[in-house]
C-alpha cells in the first residue's frame, strides 16, 4: 500500500489525539506533580516524557537545586546516559 498524504495525514491524528498527560509548574506549588530529585530530595524538577528513536518510552529529570539530570524507563528504574544514546542511534 503506498504512502501518500491521507496515510499520513491519519497517522498524525491518531497521534495527537491522545490526551496529553498533565503539565506541572515551578513557580506554582499546587501543580507541581510531587516528583522529587532522585539526588537530593528537592521537588523543584523538570520532567520531560518523551520516545526514543527506537521506541523506548523515557523520562528525563532535571533538578534546579544540584542540576542533578536522569533519564528513567517507564517502569521507572534510571537509563545511563550511554544507554539512551545506544537507543537513539538510527540502524
Amino acid at each position: 500500500m503506498p504512502v501518500g498524504p491521507q496515510n499520513t495525514r491519519s497517522s498524525r491524528r491518531s497521534r495527537a489525539a491522545r490526551p496529553a498527560p498533565p503539565l506541572g509548574s515551578l513557580t506554582q506549588a499546587a501543580h507541581r506533580e510531587g516528583t522529587a530529585c532522585g539526588s537530593c530530595g528537592s521537588e523543584r524538577v523538570t520532567q520531560l516524557s518523551m520516545s526514543l528513536t527506537d521506541g523506548t518510552p523515557v523520562r528525563f529529570v532535571s533538578c534546579h537545586v544540584c542540576e542533578e539530570r536522569t533519564w528513567l524507563s517507564s517502569d521507572g528504574g534510571p537509563l545511563s546516559v550511554d544507554a539512551v544514546l545506544d537507543r537513539t542511534r538510527k540502524a
